[in-house]
């Protein structure tokens, strides 16, 4: 049975929020091998650069996780399957529990997020990171000191 454009696509969204909370960090970067990444720190970022500030910000604990949860919401597409482009927003909710925090939100923004069929599958082309809505305690998800803009990548 073959996929929906639309379905593949939501299943980036979802893939992505599924191997950041398994603390598979290549896996997640790697769906961006064929993106920009805004980041809101300066020149966009390749998947490289991606996984880098991932490594550089993130904790990471003993389990191999960052002990989040990212809830993937609300898509909105807009595809042009003759152009084999498409467009996305959505919103994410990223939830953690930790031994020193109880399970709470500790972050609400938005994804706006760009796609093309590369050799006949959706892929990501872009991403921006910077709309990053509603902070809460992230103290225990980003190194001290990583956090120095209202902005991070989710």
């Amino acid at each position: 049975m073959s996929q929906s454009s639309a379905t593949e696509i939501c299943n980036l969204l979802y893939r992505y929020a599924e191997a950041i909370d398994g603390g598979r960090l290549e896996d997640a970067a790697a769906l961006f091998r064929h993106a920009r990444i805004e980041a809101g720190a300066g020149e966009p970022l390749d998947a490289d650069g991606l996984l880098a500030l991932w490594r550089r910000i993130l904790v990471i604990y003993p389990c191999g996780t960052p002990r989040t949860r990212h809830l993937i919401t609300n898509p909105i597409l807009d595809i042009d399957e003759e152009a084999g482009t498409a467009e996305a927003r959505s919103c994410y909710t990223v939830l953690q529990a930790t031994d020193a925090l109880p399970l709470q939100i500790i972050a609400s923004g938005r994804y706006l997020d760009r796609f093309a069929r590369v050799d006949g599958n959706w892929r990501f082309v872009a991403r921006d990171y910077r709309h990053l809505d509603f902070r809460g305690d992230m103290s225990q998800h980003l190194q001290a000191g990583s956090l120095r803009k209202p902005t991070t990548a989710h």
